[in-house]
């Protein structure tokens, strides 16, 4: 089969389309024929050697996919050939094939398409996770995403106004606040002129955001630690400014609020 590889750290410019060998499924697993595949954060973080978990080399980049179950291991209960499914690989979904475990395997309905399949499992069950396990997001409290126009934060935009709050999608500039229109949140807010604090105060009467969901990290991590209410839950689900934060602990104190890490990988190997 052919698959995109990654034989050495660095830009995507990098990687090498290449013939390897067909997989064979293990027992608790099944091959699945990629029909669509998505490219995430993390993915060009691990093409660049920066992610926190490294596969050995050389490996194919891509963490989901949709498709159809080609073949299945012998101990694989659930799922057959024939299977049309969203597959969470974690790295391989950059081939014509790709084996996945049994628990990284779902199947959709008919009247999915394999690309939505293919884009659907990190960003929103990040985001679920985030808002309802992690910061038990209430209805009619307020949500601030920022990076809201990424793939995980507008997921967290629509997933918000499901749950009942009043969302405020924030991005660092108008264009992006444009696309993310589609998603109808409560208040767009432009951050790129580096007054995140005061326009999150604005709109909520000097309250803050009940809970604050930042996928971006760096300077507005520091902003939304001034523009958080009292009892906020400040969402740390990644950095991609490129710089990890120090948190100031004598704000918590002040707010009365919680810094709560988000990572659905950890979480589903401990709970």
């Amino acid at each position: 089969m052919r698959a995109i590889l990654c034989k050495s750290h660095g830009p995507a410019e990098n990687l090498s389309l290449e013939t390897v060998d067909d997989p064979v499924p293990a027992a608790d697993e099944a091959i699945v024929e990629v029909y669509s595949a998505a490219l995430n954060f993390p993915d060009g973080l691990q093409i660049q050697g920066k992610y926190q978990f490294q596969p050995d080399m050389p490996f194919s980049p891509g963490s989901e996919v949709g498709g159809v179950i080609i073949a299945v291991g012998a101990s694989l209960a659930g799922f057959s050939v024939g299977d049309r499914v969203m597959a969470t690989p974690g790295i391989g979904g950059l081939a014509e094939q790709v084996s996945v475990k049994a628990e990284g395997l779902r199947k959709i309905p008919d009247r999915m398409d394999f690309k939505s399949a293919a884009s659907f499992a990190m960003v929103y069950t990040t985001s679920y996770h985030a808002l309802k396990q992690r910061a038990n997001l209430q209805p009619g409290e307020t949500l601030l995403v920022l990076g809201a126009s990424g793939g995980v934060g507008l997921a967290a935009v629509e997933l918000g106004k499901l749950m009942g709050a009043r969302v405020i999608a924030a991005a660092s500039s108008d264009e992006k606040l444009e696309f993310v229109k589609a998603a109808q949140p409560d208040e767009l807010l432009n951050y790129g002129d580096g007054e995140l604090k005061e326009k999150v105060n604005a709109l909520t009467g000097g309250k803050g955001a009940d809970v604050i969901y930042d996928p971006v990290g760096g300077d507005l991590f520091d902003q939304s630690c001034r523009c958080i209410a009292w009892n906020g839950r400040l969402l740390v689900v990644g950095f991609a400014s490129g710089r990890i934060p120090e948190y100031k602990a004598n704000l918590a104190l002040l707010k009365g609020s919680s810094m709560v890490g988000v990572f659905l990988g950890r979480f589903r190997k401990e709970e």
